[in-house]
């Protein structure tokens, strides 16, 4: 008797697909002919952030967890670009190659910001949206730490177990299962001549430009799930309330005890809210 999947990436099936003259890697789970259902990760994240959670759309959805430019096992663009609005021409590039006409979207933190911009340029595009512990817009002090952050040159470790000793979450708290946390630090670390380096452009926060979406909130059209750690630091009550009234048809919900890393610290709790939402 075989033993199930300890990480849903397990039980993925690994896929490379070119947009924007770009190469993304994505897992994917669920049958082609279900109704497509997209996740976006965090910034300096990759697809395994959903390793917790994916498996447990497989029967109802074509489930694609996306590494996103710059990010994971996809390629980096040269020279760096890195607006949102490259991030949402790719969203589009990939349901193109997926053969996708609508889907149903959802992000975590830099995913989230990139979800509710690609839904209100794209409405026709997103039947349902689920943003989790994101804001419209970064504070100035943010952006300027996370500029100075990708200025610094790629850190090299000499050796698998060295670089993922040096794994940390940004920002740090999170009641994540130690083993998940673990798993993670080996699948985000690749060799790089003869040294051990993170999967990811530095250049993504050194160059980054997201858009301002508290204008766009009014033109997402679908139904939207707002998801909000009641811990997290990144998305307070107040923010996440504004925007659920800045989307016509939105809601927030809180997940006890999490914080901002929900997909790592509540994924139980997710999965029976974005269930019931979908």
């Amino acid at each position: 008797m075989s033993r199930p999947p300890a990480f849903a990436c397990e039980a993925a099936r690994h896929r490379v697909l070119a947009a924007n003259s770009l190469r993304f890697h994505c897992l994917e789970w669920g049958s082609p002919e279900r109704p497509g259902l997209l996740l976006l990760h965090g910034g300096a994240a990759h697809v395994h952030w959903f390793d917790a959670v994916a498996t447990a759309f497989q029967d109802r959805f074509h489930v694609v967890a996306l590494d996103q430019r710059g990010h994971g096992e996809s390629q980096w663009p040269e020279p760096p670009s890195y607006r949102t609005e490259d991030f949402a021409r790719d969203v589009v590039g990939v349901m193109d190659a997926l053969g996708w006409s609508q889907m149903a979207l959802l992000g975590h933190s830099m995913g989230g910001h990139n979800a509710m911009c690609f839904a209100a340029w794209h409405p026709a595009r997103v039947g349902r949206l689920v943003i989790v512990d994101s804001r419209p817009a970064l504070p100035e002090e943010e952006l300027l730490a996370m500029l100075e952050r990708g200025s610094r040159p790629l850190r090299r470790h000499e050796s698998l177990d060295a670089a993922v000793g040096r794994f940390r979450l940004i920002p740090p708290e999170s009641t994540a299962d130690p083993a998940l946390l673990a798993h993670l630090a080996r699948a985000g670390i690749s060799e790089r001549d003869g040294t051990w380096a993170y999967r990811f452009d530095p250049a993504c926060d050194g160059t980054r430009r997201p858009a301002d979406a508290w204008p766009l909130l009014p033109k997402i059209e679908c139904p939207t799930l707002i998801v909000r750690g009641e811990k997290s630091t990144i998305l307070s009550r107040r923010t996440g309330e504004a925007m659920a009234k800045g989307i016509t048809h939105a809601r927030l919900d809180e997940i006890p005890g999490a914080y901002h890393h929900v997909p790592l610290d509540a994924p139980a709790s997710l999965v029976v809210l974005v269930e019931r939402f979908l």
